[in-house]
Order: C-alpha cells, then sequence, then structure tokens
C-alpha cells in the first residue's frame, strides 16, 4: 500500500523575488534572484545540486517551452532538468517533483524553481482561456472568462446560503481587506496598501458580485527551494521544513456535463485535501492546520476553499470569515503575505511563493507577519475554473 511522502523530504533552502511590475528585469534576472536568495539560505553552491525541475505556465511570454531556459540561464554543469507545467499550480508540482525524486532515492539534492513574467509581455485583460484549454475547450467554452467563471460561483454561493447581496459582498470583502491588510506588512507584496471593507465593497465592478478589489491581478516574479532527503537536512540547517504531504487531483470534466453539481464549491479541492490529510495524518484539520496559504484567484474562491477543506462547515464561511477567524491575529491566519490578490500572481512561481510563506513562518522569520506559534501550514493552488480545474495541496512542518 503507498504510504506517501511524509516527513521524508524536507526542505533546507527558500528564495523569493519581490513581486510586482517588474519592468526593469527580465525573466532571466528573476530566475537568479530567486536562485540566489535559495542557495545562499541553503548554504550550499551550486554544484551540490544534482536536478531540478522548472515552472513556467505561458510558453510565449517567459523563455520557451523547454527547460533549457532554467539550464542555461544558471549555467547549471549538464544536470536533468525538467520543465513542469500545470496552470496555477504548476510551481506546487515543481516541488513535487523534487520531492519525489530525493525521497525515491533518484538523487540526494533537487532544485525547484518557478517563474513567469507577464506584465510587459501583452497578457491581461480577458485573455481567450477556453484556447488557453484546449481546441476542445475553445469550442464548449468560447466565451469563457476567469472574472465571469468565479462570479458565476459566487451568485450560486449566494443563492443556495441564502445570502442577500450586500451581505455576500461584505463577506468577500472582508476577505480582500484582510489579505490587503498582511500584504502592507511583507516587502516583498505587489500591493501594500490597506483597503477597507467599504471601499472594496463600492469599487468597480468586474463580474457581479466580483469588483475590483475581489480579484487578483497578474505580477512578475520568481520563487525557489532546496530539497533533500528529511535524514539529511539537519547537516544543512538547524531549522529544516519538512514536507508532510503533497497531493494534486484534476477534473474529469463531469461538473461541467451533469447537473448534479451545485457550483458553490470545487469538487477537486475535496478530493485533494482528503488525500493530503490521510498522507499527513491529519484528523482534524480545523484544530490541526495552523496557517494557509490559499488560492485567492477572486475573494469567493478563498471562501468556498474554507469549506472544501473542511476547515468550515458548508455554507458557515461567513460566520468565520467575520468573526476574525482568518485574520492575521485568528486562529488559522489564512494568506499572512497578501496572497495573490496582494503578493501578486505570478502564475509558474505562486505554488513555490506560497510555500515560501510557510517555510518562513515555520521557522519565526516572517517579521511584522510573524505567527505566533505555527503549526501545521497549508498551501492550495487552484488552476480552470470552478467546473473544470486542478488543486494542488501541500502540508509544511517542522
Amino acid at each position: 500500500m503507498a504510504e506517501g511522502i511524509k516527513d521524508k523530504a524536507a526542505i533546507i533552502g527558500m528564495g523569493c523575488t519581490k513581486f510586482g511590475e517588474r519592468w526593469d528585469t527580465g525573466v532571466e534576472d528573476l530566475i537568479v534572484e530567486a536562485f540566489k536568495e535559495c542557495i545562499d539560505d541553503a548554504g550550499i553552491e551550486k554544484k551540490d545540486i544534482d536536478a531540478a525541475w522548472f515552472s513556467t505556465c505561458f510558453d510565449e511570454v517567459n523563455i520557451g517551452k523547454s527547460a533549457v531556459g532554467l539550464s542555461s540561464t544558471l549555467k547549471l554543469p549538464f544536470l536533468p532538468v525538467t520543465r513542469v507545467e500545470n496552470f496555477c499550480a504548476s510551481g506546487t508540482e515543481a516541488l513535487r517533483g523534487a520531492a519525489y525524486a530525493v525521497t525515491s532515492g533518484a538523487c540526494d539534492m533537487a532544485l525547484a524553481l518557478g517563474v513567469e513574467k507577464l506584465k510587459d509581455t501583452g497578457y491581461g485583460g480577458l485573455p481567450d482561456f477556453g484556447a488557453v484549454m484546449g481546441t476542445r475547450n475553445r469550442l464548449v467554452l468560447p466565451n469563457l472568462t476567469a472574472p465571469g467563471g468565479f462570479a458565476m460561483m459566487a451568485t450560486k454561493y449566494f443563492d443556495k446560503y441564502g445570502l442577500k447581496p450586500d451581505e455576500g459582498k461584505r463577506m468577500l470583502a472582508h476577505v480582500s481587506s484582510k489579505s490587503h491588510h498582511n500584504g502592507t506588512l511583507n516587502p516583498k507584496a505587489h500591493l501594500r496598501k490597506e483597503a477597507s471593507i467599504d471601499k472594496i465593497v463600492n469599487a468597480p465592478m468586474i463580474a457581479w458580485p466580483l469588483g475590483l478589489f475581489d480579484c487578483c491581478g497578474v505580477s512578475d516574479g520568481g520563487a525557489a527551494a532546496i530539497v533533500v532527503r528529511a535524514e539529511d537536512a539537519k547537516k544543512y540547517r538547524e531549522d529544516p521544513v519538512y514536507v508532510k504531504g503533497i497531493q494534486i487531483a484534476l477534473s474529469s470534466g463531469e461538473e461541467m456535463m451533469y447537473t448534479d453539481w451545485d457550483f458553490a464549491h470545487v469538487e477537486t479541492a475535496v478530493h485533494a485535501a482528503e488525500r493530503v490529510y490521510k498522507e499527513a495524518g491529519v484528523k482534524d484539520p480545523r484544530k490541526e492546520i495552523g496557517m494557509m496559504e490559499l488560492h485567492d484567484c477572486f475573494s469567493i474562491t478563498e471562501t468556498v476553499t474554507y469549506e472544501d477543506l473542511g476547515i468550515s462547515k458548508r455554507g458557515h464561511a461567513k460566520e468565520d470569515i467575520e468573526s476574525g477567524f482568518f485574520d492575521l491575529d485568528g486562529t488559522i491566519p489564512s494568506q499572512p503575505d497578501g496572497g495573490l490578490k496582494c503578493f501578486g500572481h505570478p502564475i509558474g512561481a505562486s505554488g513555490l511563493r506560497m510555500m515560501y510563506e510557510m517555510y518562513k513562518q515555520l521557522q519565526g522569520k516572517a517579521g511584522p507577519r510573524q505567527i505566533d506559534d505555527p503549526k501545521l501550514g497549508l498551501t492550495h493552488n487552484m488552476g480552470g475554473f470552478p467546473p473544470y480545474n486542478l488543486i494542488s495541496i501541500s502540508i509544511l512542518g517542522l
């Protein structure tokens, strides 16, 4: 029986660039910036690395379809380098590949690095996601946009759980306002300004009920991790962070084809959560998870994810949100670094950026946003749309 990789792989170093409109840098600069912090943090040299996994999502706006861009930029000495892409979970896929490699004994030390350069390449607005998701889906979903798809989830959630429009809007606004506050404490975040609930509620509309502050933007940035086998971790540092579980689930497409899915939750997240909790040995996530970095591409996504992860009861996320349960000083802080909403969302780097925050928090090195006595940290990526998506979840701890 498969037993998973709990406590078999450890992260001994991480690096993360500042996210934002990095007009002054190219993608190669972002790779080097993340890599340099990462190996300095690990106390290793480039020659110590045995293999690498490189995540980036859009070929057209980065450095091509292969992994040669990473090996040539870092001048890696003829190492095996694998390029991975799995939409918004690409960064987590790179870490998963590195963790599996060291756990299997295929290598002793692996690099996972993710990067995306979006701001000065023409990516933005309302891209043709039907085309991005393949020829078949261009025919099935000819007018699909991300704000539209998640706005439909928000209206369905309001309807299913009896929320009046103004109640639902204020619930979502609290989610974004909390992340804006956290972002002000993070010097690497893209957006570092407070936003009140009233300001968010009254902001220009993108796709009702999602206004400007309910939507994350796109950013430039990179992040990296060095992974070794758990038994070797303390040879490099006193405070390594251990991988407790990494799981991924992908839609079969059935949510989009049948009428028994309610459009008020993400079914793949439920399955991924069940698997990762089993792998990590988590019995009661509401009591055992200490902090989270969730895929808040939209405020409604974060809201339903609280329930999909089994943290909040179905239909009761509003109570937890408004009680401050997920605030920085709450029971389970969510998005302590500002999340996609404020740290930013360079797609190929986001999964590793989330792990960077959990890594720093667990080591007690998160500065003014440091959580008291952090326990297990959970990261969650979602790529795609409510009825057609992939979910990747990791759990990290000491």
